[in-house]
């Protein structure tokens, strides 16, 4: 099993690797069709797509976190 201090790594592989296999298959769909040789297309977009994904979502959380504690209230600190 991983260590507890690599979640948030491991969160952002995941993610990863299921957006960009969604969004990959989603546009190689939408683009080509259900062509001869689809699934190599898609695949190959994938790889490309988890290559870029991975890296861009480690580095973009901290300024994503950010953005979400800017938009969502605390409800704890609501005063009536």
């Amino acid at each position: 099993m991983i260590p507890s201090k690599y979640t948030p790594y491991v969160f952002s592989f995941f993610m990863a690797l299921l957006m960009s296999c969604i969004m990959s298959c989603a546009i190689s769909l939408f683009n080509f069709g259900l062509v001869d040789g689809i699934l190599l297309t898609w695949l190959t977009s994938w790889a490309f797509a988890f290559s870029v994904g991975f890296p861009l979502v480690i580095a973009v959380s901290p300024m994503v976190r950010k953005f979400v504690s800017l938009v969502v209230v605390n409800e704890d600190r609501i005063e009536i």
